[in-house]
């Protein structure tokens, strides 16, 4: 057991071994986060999912109860033509069949998550999946929840069970591996991160002079 979770640990993410669960981005679970700010919670779920699509990294997205907390919200649908949102009334994602079932087909062992709330849309599924036998990630900035005392004790909770904490960027440059990729542009274009742009002008004044 003590070599499974350290292998866990140093084992990379790629393209070919995880898939990215999406969980409960609603409209209207997102008006009660109070950890991070909504527009960078936003801006972090969608960068992630724009950067799955770009590495062809599979996506399974989930709502709860819609009729009770909305509807995904906007932006991140629209990041996601294509990608069918399963609905479901379970507290834990995994706890209805289609999800399960959607989880195992992709073949992967690595599962990247992300959900609001961290301590129950995020936590509940990333510790059920660690228990079955994946390797669980949860993506801490790409999710969101109601106060400090719930993010801490979803925190604590998910490391107590061996699932590994990350952010939104690092998981996509783990998976993009190498600077030359050519996938690596459309990846960074997707991260948006806020010293991206700066990084590029940089990366084109350097070819620039070596022209020169």
């Amino acid at each position: 057991m003590e070599t499974r979770i350290a292998k866990n640990y140093y084992e990379r993410l790629t393209p070919d071994n995880a898939a990215l669960l999406l969980i409960d981005h609603q409209v209207g679970l997102f008006t009660g986060v109070r950890d991070i700010a909504t527009g960078e919670l936003k801006h972090n779920v969608v960068a992630l999912a724009g950067a799955a699509r770009v590495l062809d990294v599979p996506i399974i997205m989930t709502a709860t109860s819609p009729e009770m907390w909305g509807p995904i919200i906007p932006e991140l649908a629209e990041a996601l033509p294509g990608v069918s949102i399963i609905n479901r009334t379970t507290v834990n994602a995994f706890d209805e069949p289609r999800f399960a079932k959607a989880v195992e087909a992709t073949g992967r062992k690595k599962l990247v998550i992300a959900g609001v709330s961290t301590e129950v849309c995020l936590a509940l599924p990333a510790i059920h999946a660690t228990g079955m036998g994946y390797d669980a990630y949860g993506v801490i900035d790409a999710s969101g929840t109601f106060s400090e005392t719930k993010r801490v004790t979803g925190l604590m909770r998910m490391v107590q069970a061996g699932v590994i904490v990350i952010d939104y960027s690092t998981v996509a440059v783990e998976m993009l591996k190498d600077n030359a990729s050519p996938k690596a542009r459309d990846l960074y274009a997707a991260l948006d991160m806020p010293f991206a742009g700066l990084v590029g002008q940089l990366a084109g004044a350097f070819a620039k002079d070596r022209g020169a």
